[in-house]
């Protein structure tokens, strides 16, 4: 079972190295888990998991492999002289059984519960139909020499009721960015480079030069450091992306909220970029700027982010006037418009909002071969500005 749990935690992403399984090994070895599954559960997890955003995975993981399995109980000599003394329950009326078979489970859980909180005694049949529970050691409040304890906190705590909550699900890296995440991912786009009039006191090329003419003081100016950084934003709207207008807003929100970018435009097309975008998302004509005009007003310095799913019709991106709007066709295909826009801005990304596992179909494969393609989530937005910035990464289509 625990070789599963090995197994069942790289299956979620969990980078689970034999250093880590090993600390765990140990630890289970010493005892610290005091034979309980509540125990194990924050044992494994602190030697583990390194950050916050796997804590839900280990909770899938944790739930996959362990569920059903019950915490063991230590048998003491104060349980086994309690049940040496156990009394013969009473056999319950032909009534009784009859409301019995009437309650739901959730009827039966409050008429427990109810026992919980009226027990003051120990209790072995009688009137109740249910459970111990009360002030006494052996109900909710108080807990049995044996150590067995009834209802309470503790039936809500355990480890599978946490496991089974997912209590953690915000914390993880791959789910629906809101925008708060789209700033702070967006901040990494920040490059600051010294350009403009030298204005900026240089202290120490000034203390270099000084000392260099035996104290007599030279002062060196260096121009200010600015962020260089020019985006540019391409977003498809319409068709099927008509589901993720909202994750598209809020993407186009946070860019505008994200301070110290140099210049940010941004435009609109439909399925696939052909010889013009647009300024406006109904995609009028009078409304369109050409590539032309567009390479001519924003050179290769800029860097481009692509948002759209990718999903198309094959003649649409292959085909010369492949463009599903029969007044805008031209004989250009979509795939050599693709082509001019990534030669002309070299850093470029395309943000998928469709989860990796839809990418099959042909158009996402070929236009995944001239951008890298990265999923519009947290991390695979991260991804993308270390890319659009020049930091290498592996996660790219």
């Amino acid at each position: 079972m625990f070789l599963d749990f090995f197994y069942a935690l790289r299956q979620e992403g969990i980078p689970v190295s034999i250093q880590e399984w090993r600390a765990l090994l140990t630890s289970l070895e010493h005892g610290l888990h005091r034979d309980s599954l509540d125990r194990f559960y924050g044992i494994a997890r602190a030697c583990l998991v390194k950050t916050e955003a796997h804590y839900d995975a280990f909770d899938r993981a944790f739930l996959r492999v362990f569920e059903g399995v019950e915490g063991a109980l230590p048998i003491t000599d104060a349980l086994l002289d309690w049940l040496r003394e156990a009394r013969d329950l009473p056999e319950l009326t032909a009534e009784q059984w009859e409301k019995l078979k009437e309650l739901s489970t959730t009827d039966l859980m409050d008429q427990f519960d109810k026992t919980l909180r009226e027990q003051k005694e120990r209790h072995d049949g009688g009137s109740r139909w249910v459970g111990t529970g009360g002030s006494s050691p052996y109900g909710n409040s108080g807990r049995h020499p044996s150590g067995i304890r009834v209802g309470g906190e503790g039936r809500s705590r355990s480890a599978m009721k946490v496991a089974e909550s997912r209590r953690y699900l915000g914390y993880r890296t791959d789910i629906t960015l809101d925008i708060r995440q789209m700033v702070m991912a967006l901040r990494r786009l920040r490059q600051l480079t010294r350009t403009g009039s030298a204005t900026e006191l240089d202290l120490e090329e000034t203390i270099d030069k000084t000392c260099r003419n035996a104290g007599e003081i030279e002062l060196e100016f260096r121009p200010p450091r600015r962020n260089d950084v020019r985006l540019l934003l391409m977003l498809d709207v319409g068709g099927t992306m008509d589901p993720y207008t909202q994750l598209v807003g809020q993407l186009l929100s946070a860019m505008k909220q994200t301070h110290g970018l140099r210049d940010f435009r941004f435009y609109y097309f439909h399925n696939c970029i052909y010889d013009r975008i647009f300024t406006h998302p109904w995609l009028r004509r009078q409304d369109s700027v050409g590539l032309g005009q567009l390479f001519r007003e924003l050179d290769g310095r800029w860097k481009l982010m692509v948002v759209g799913d990718a999903a198309m019709h094959p003649a649409e991106l292959l085909q010369s006037y492949g463009n599903i709007d029969h007044t805008e066709a031209v004989e250009s295909t979509g795939l050599d418009c693709l082509q001019m826009v990534r030669q002309r801005y070299p850093r470029a990304v395309w943000m998928n909002p469709d989860p990796p596992r839809a990418w099959g179909s042909r158009s996402t494969q070929v236009i995944g071969k001239i951008f890298p393609m990265f999923h519009l989530s947290v991390s695979g937005l991260e991804d993308a500005v270390k890319t659009l910035v020049g930091a290498r990464t592996d996660k790219a289509a």
